[in-house]
């Protein structure tokens, strides 16, 4: 039995992990300093911040007690620690960080707009606020293979469909940050690609529960279960049998500096 951790870590952590340098990079992350990752989860991007400086101090906060003792299990430097937290409500004095940066989080918080003031209050003047949130209506072909197939079987599920989910789109993340006053605001495109060995690979991680996919897969009988499997095996495969491949996985990513006091 997969723990919720090791389930998330199996869905979608490792291709969290892929993502995150990216985002570092866009973000303009320099050694020295303090970093908060806002919405750690399993550790993904606290984690590559890690690997990417020496000397600084890493903070990822996660609303969930079970993801914070799962990537603390993990940890084994000082000048990193994982905390529970709320991003909409931040306990951290205000200025304490030089970045606050939210890798596929933001989309998913009650109250974007709180998550995002409460970056900046607690980033310091001049310090950089991103985040990054998959392109789940055209760029995530991982999840939009399986929301087209879902979707054909079954047209009363549409709204399920992560596309409809705020911030997804190209555009919304730097509206979201201007609106919040951030300043020089910009926003990019992320590209990473997602390595299947298997068609199972690819489907078994659906059935752990996670995420919108995953909840829905979980309300489904064995056969239609199975009628879904089948049309994404085909989908994916074809006639041919079983083999790796691989899918394009695009994130919208957008930053903005914290305006000087």
């Amino acid at each position: 039995m997969f723990s919720r951790a090791d389930a998330y870590e199996r869905f979608m952590g490792r291709w969290s992990r892929q993502l995150a340098p990216a985002l570092i990079a866009y973000s303009e992350v320099h050694d020295g300093g303090a970093i908060l990752d806002v919405g750690s989860g399993t550790g993904a991007l606290t984690f590559a911040l890690r690997d990417a400086t020496t000397t600084a101090h890493l903070l990822g906060i996660d609303l969930s007690p079970e993801y914070v003792r799962y990537a603390s299990s993990k940890n084994d430097e000082a000048r990193l620690r994982f905390e529970v937290g709320d991003a909409q409500a931040l306990r951290q004095s205000d200025g304490s960080f030089d970045r606050s940066i939210s890798l596929l989080v933001l989309n998913f918080v009650p109250d974007p707009r709180r998550a995002v003031a409460e970056m900046i209050r607690v980033t310091k003047p001049g310090g950089i606020v991103s985040s990054a949130v998959w392109d789940y209506a055209e760029g995530m072909e991982m999840l939009r293979v399986f929301w087209d197939e879902a979707t054909a079987l079954d047209r009363a599920i549409a709204g399920h469909d992560e596309k409809e989910m705020p911030l997804c789109k190209p555009g919304e993340l730097a509206t979201l940050f201007r609106e919040a006053r951030l300043e020089a605001v910009s926003e990019t495109a992320l590209v990473t690609e997602l390595h299947f060995s298997s068609f199972g690979d690819y489907w078994e991680p659906f059935g752990l529960g996670q995420g919108p996919a995953g909840a829905y897969v979980a309300t489904l009988s064995p056969e239609r279960r199975g009628a879904l499997r089948e049309r994404l095996r085909a989908r994916l495969l074809g006639n041919a049998a079983d083999q790796a491949f691989e899918m394009r996985a695009r994130a919208w990513a957008a930053k903005g500096t914290v305006p000087l006091r």
